[in-house]
């Protein structure tokens, strides 16, 4: 029968070492200088070493370094370089230019139909529209309950037209209306003696927003042929009268 020995194994030092060397950082900042040298066109346009990163058991390493060139402030060059074992030769993998923390970037890009404001579009202007418009629906998908109207209407309410405004697209214009210069909000409106509900001169609209929103008539009115706000108001209401002066 074999006796089981009690001495100790000796350990492997060779594997020790050997796991101990490919797990080290490796140096290859001259190597990605040079990577970089070879990407910029000018010399000066390479800035002063940041800092370098390691990953993936330290076989990869990120260098980063300030980038001095027109139009990119606080953007860095930054070189990947790796390396897949302790012997092997460290590889550039890639050269790239990387906002920083603080870096100047182009602002979000909007799409064109969403810059457009008032006032932008003027004699000969066309704005191409958009057939996946929020704001409209095809003519036919608009129904008499939608504005409060019997089907004798449906001219008015826009059969007959491509497309007519959606629930969303009225509901958005009445908000953007009742918010502006001529809602109850406005100064004029809040030094007005009577609201526009009571003016002579107020033609209410149609449709849904008839109870909201109608048009001043009146030609010496500031809101004169625009939509105003039932509660909106002016000094030029139909009943506003002078009060008797009274003489002691």
């Amino acid at each position: 029968m074999a006796k089981k020995s009690l001495a100790k194994k000796a350990p492997k030092e060779t594997s020790k070492k050997a796991a101990s060397k490919a797990s080290a950082p490796f140096d290859a900042k001259n190597l990605a200088h040079t990577a970089i040298f070879e990407q910029a066109e000018k010399r000066d346009h390479v800035g002063s070493f940041i800092s370098v990163e390691f990953d993936d058991e330290n076989r990869v390493a990120t260098y980063l370094f300030n980038a001095n060139l027109a139009g990119y402030k606080g953007w860095r060059w930054c070189v990947t370089i790796a390396k897949v074992d302790a012997d092997a030769t460290p590889t550039v993998c890639d050269v790239v230019v990387l906002p920083g923390p603080d870096a100047l970037l182009a602002p979000e890009w909007i799409p064109y139909r969403d810059r457009i404001l008032p006032g932008d579009v003027g004699v000969g202007d066309i704005v191409p529209s958009s057939l996946d418009d929020a704001r409209l629906v095809p003519g036919q998908s608009a129904l008499p309950q939608d504005e409060d109207l019997d089907t004798a209407m449906a001219v008015e309410l826009g059969f007959g037209r491509a497309r007519v405004m959606s629930i969303e697209g009225r509901d958005q214009a009445a908000k953007r209306w009742y918010d502006g210069d001529r809602g109850p909000q406005a100064p004029l409106a809040q030094a007005a003696p009577k609201p526009c509900h009571s003016c002579g001169f107020f033609l209410p609209i149609a449709g849904s927003l008839r109870a909201t929103f109608g048009v001043c008539a009146n030609a010496i009115s500031p809101d004169d042929a625009r939509v105003v706000s039932v509660d909106h108001g002016c000094g030029a209401h139909s009943e506003a009268t002078f009060t008797d002066l009274v003489i002691n």
